[in-house]
C-alpha cells in the first residue's frame, strides 16, 4: 500500500546538468538544464511514516558506516556531519530500539531509506529538517540511505542517524570488498528511469537514478563497498561540445567535492578493483572553432597521452587493484580505438593489471539517447561475468 506524506515541499533550486548526448542533433544543442521551483510530494510505502512532528526524548547519534566521498565536519555538539557533491554516497547504521531520526541539510538531492529491508522510502530534496521514523517495532534495525541524484557542483549535508539514550547500537560488518567506478553521464545513470527520450530539467533530474546504474548494481552483486566518481558531462581532456573547457573529469577527481578545495584522502579505501569509463564526452561532438584542438588528430592524440597519465597515477594510488577501461561502440568506432592505443601504451609500460570491455547493442532508451534501466542490467552482468571469469573478486 502506498501512502502520501504528511507533508508537501516546496524547494527552489537552481543546478545545471551538462550532458554526454551523442547521437540525435535535434538534443545538441541545449547543454545546460536549469531545475526550476519544484513542488514536491514524499511517498511513502509499505507503512512507513515520516512526521515533521519531534519527539521530545533525548537523542544521541548513532555510529555508520558510509561510502562514497564525504568531508566529515565535527560539530559544536561533537557530532559529526557529512558533506558531499559526487553521487551515490551512502550511509548504513544498525540499532536495537523503536525510534530512529534522520538529519538532513540538502535541498538539492534525492534519497532513498531501506529499514530492515522493507520496500523503500523516497525522500525528494529534504532540506534543513530532522524526520523522525514513525512505527518503529522494538528490537533490532538495520538502515541505509543511499543519495540517487547528481547534484553535480551543488553540495549536500548528511547529519547522521539519531535514536535513544537507551538506544543500542549494533556494530555493522566490514565489506572485505571494495570496487570503485570513475565515469562520466553513462556511470551516473543520467537519465536512466525515463520512459522517454526526450526529458525536460525536472524529468531529468527525477528518472537519474546513480543507485539503479551499472556500478551499483555490480558492486552490490559482490557484496563490495563502492564509490562512483562520475559527472555528467565530462571527459579526459574534453568536455561535451566544448563546454567549461577550464575542468574535465581527470581534474575533478583528485578532490572530495567539487570546489577544488580539499584533496581526497582515505587511506581505507583500497579498491580491489577499479572500473573506468571515459571519452564518450572527448569524441561525441565536433571539434568547436574555439577550442584549442586544431584537428581531430590533435585531440586523440591529446586524449591518449592524458588518459595514459591518469591510469598510471590510479595504478600508483592503488597498486593492489585490477583496473578495467569501459568503452562503447558509439561514434563510428573513434573511442575503441583511442581507448586501446590508450591500453597498448600502458601494457607497453609494463601494466599488467589491466582489461578492456568494449560494450555494444545497447537501446540507449534513457533521457537524450542515453543507457536505460535495461542498458544498466546488461552493463551490470557483462561485468559481473568479467569479474568471474578473470576471478578478480571472491
Amino acid at each position: 500500500m502506498i501512502f502520501t506524506a504528511i507533508m508537501t515541499i516546496t524547494c527552489a533550486a537552481k543546478g545545471y546538468i551538462p550532458t554526454d548526448r551523442q547521437v540525435k542533433p535535434s538534443v545538441q544543442d541545449s547543454r545546460r538544464f536549469p531545475v526550476s521551483r519544484l513542488t514536491i510530494n514524499v511517498f511513502l510505502f509499505c507503512g512507513w511514516v515520516f512526521s515533521c512532528t519531534l519527539n521530545a526524548a533525548e537523542l544521541k547519534q548513532l555510529p555508520l558506516h558510509s561510502s562514497g566521498r564525504t568531508l566529515a565536519i565535527v560539530q559544536a555538539n561533537g557530532d559529526t556531519a557529512y558533506r558531499y557533491a559526487w553521487p551515490s554516497v551512502y550511509f548504513e547504521t544498525a540499532f536495537e530500539g523503536n525510534q530512529l531520526e534522520l538529519k538532513f541539510d540538502d535541498d538539492k538531492s534525492n534519497y532513498r531509506l531501506i529499514v530492515d529491508n522493507q520496500a523503500p522510502l523516497l525522500i525528494e530534496k529534504p532540506g534543513l529538517r530532522t524526520y523522525p521514523v514513525a512505527g518503529l517495532k522494538p528490537g533490532k534495525h538495520r538502515v541505509r540511505l543511499e543519495k540517487i541524484s547528481e547534484t553535480q557542483d551543488q553540495t549536500g549535508q548528511f547529519s547522521g542517524f539519531y535514536a535513544p539514550l537507551d538506544a543500542k547500537p549494533i556494530a555493522l560488518k566490514p565489506r572485505p570488498t571494495q570496487i570503485e567506478f570513475i565515469g562520466d553521464s553513462y556511470t551516473v545513470g543520467y537519465g536512466n528511469r525515463s520512459a522517454s527520450r526526450e526529458c525536460n530539467p525536472l524529468e531529468l533530474f527525477n528518472n537519474t537514478d546513480t543507485q539503479l546504474a551499472f556500478g551499483p548494481q555490480v558492486a552490490k552483486h559482490f557484496n563490495a563497498d563502492y564509490q562512483i566518481n562520475a559527472y555528467s558531462g565530462q571527459g579526459v581532456v574534453r568536455n561535451y561540445n566544448g563546454v567549461l573547457p577550464e575542468t574535465n573529469l581527470i581534474k575533478r577527481y583528485t578532490f572530495t567535492l567539487h570546489d577544488y578545495d580539499a584533496k581526497y584522502t582515505d587511506k581505507t579505501w583500497q579498491p580491489q578493483v577499479i572500473v573506468v569509463g571515459l571519452g564518450t564526452n572527448d569524441f561525441s561532438t565536433p571539434l568547436q572553432p574555439n577550442e584549442r584542438w586544431q584537428t581531430r588528430a590533435t585531440l586523440q592524440s591529446d586524449f591518449i597521452a592524458s588518459y595514459v597519465a591518469f591510469v598510471k597515477s590510479l595504478h600508483a594510488n592503488n597498486p593492489r587493484a585490477h583496473l578495467i577501461l569501459m568503452t562503447s561502440d558509439q561514434m563510428q568506432g573513434e573511442l575503441v580505438r583511442q581507448v586501446n592505443q590508450v591500453a597498448s601504451q600502458l601494457r607497453a609500460a609494463g601494466m599488467v593489471k589491466l582489461d578492456i570491455i568494449e560494450f555494444k547493442n545497447l537501446g540507449y532508451s534513457g533521457c537524450h539517447w542515453h543507457p536505460s534501466l535495461k542498458d544498466d542490467r546488461t552493463l551490470s552482468k557483462l561485468l559481473i561475468k568479467h569479474l568471474n571469469a578473470r576471478k578478480l573478486l571472491k
